[in-house]
């Protein structure tokens, strides 16, 4: 089967969006082919509407002719691998067509690129969506409050959808990654205060995602313990010495 780079965009009009993504792409207008997915449509008085969403794909001729598959720019699934082979897999596309949409409503112009991640204990993997652009930070919100309700609203879609449960985790310009990488850095941090002190630490509240990691992080500790205590949306993890 051909693995070709493809592109989605979101833009006001079918001209923005293919300048747009030939702009990301490096290429010209005859290397790639042209879809629009979604034609838009205006607004009561202008006002309002639905932006188009097109996508383009790379030409096999286009990578071929250098010789070697051309380097894929930020939001483009194109690696020759398991994320290319898995494109047209339904359940992608239906968690990427359901992110675009929302976004779409949301008049938030971006790129999306939709693969697997790894799997879980009992060999099921998430649906990993990950949104590129500028000016994104709308879509996260204090503590990531904007980013958690957009993934839970795209989480009972898809799962109506589908007819069964999915887990998409949504990212934004790498947050999440980020974010882990800081809550497992202060989960360790904590853990060393607690058996230096010989007292329990309480941090601050957190998501339910994010509690998880703390609990992750230090669940083969040799010398603490975590615990979840109070209320949502104030429950917090507290790391206690043996």
């Amino acid at each position: 089967m051909e693995k070709r780079a493809t592109l989605e965009v979101i833009a006001p009009t079918v001209e923005e969006a293919v300048n747009q993504g030939l702009s990301e792409l490096g290429l010209p207008p005859d290397a790639v082919e042209i879809e629009v997915l979604d034609s838009g449509a205006r607004g009561l008085f202008g006002l309002g509407g639905r932006q188009v969403r097109v996508r383009l794909t790379v030409k096999g001729g286009e990578a071929e002719s250098a010789g070697e598959s051309p380097a894929a720019p930020e939001g483009v699934v194109s690696e020759a691998g398991e994320v290319s082979a898995e494109a047209d897999d339904a359940l992608l596309r239906l968690a990427e067509q359901t992110v675009a949409e929302l976004l779409d409503r949301m008049k938030i112009r971006a790129r999306l690129e939709t693969r697997y991640g790894e799997a879980d204990d009992d060999g099921r993997r998430p649906v990993l969506v990950d949104i590129h652009g500028d000016d994104l930070g709308v879509l996260i919100g204090r503590r990531a409050e904007i980013l958690n309700a957009l993934q839970y609203i795209v989480n009972l879609i898809v799962g109506k959808k589908a007819e069964s449960w999915v887990q998409i985790v949504i990212d934004v310009e790498g947050y999440r990654m980020r974010r882990d990488r800081q809550l497992r850095q202060m989960a360790r941090r904590m853990a060393e205060q607690a058996v230096r002190t010989g007292r329990r630490q309480v941090l601050e509240p957190m998501a339910a995602n994010e509690r998880r990691i703390i609990h992750l992080e230090l669940r083969d500790h040799p010398q603490v313990l975590t615990q979840s205590i109070g209320e949502e949306p104030a429950r917090k993890v507290t790391i206690v010495p043996k």
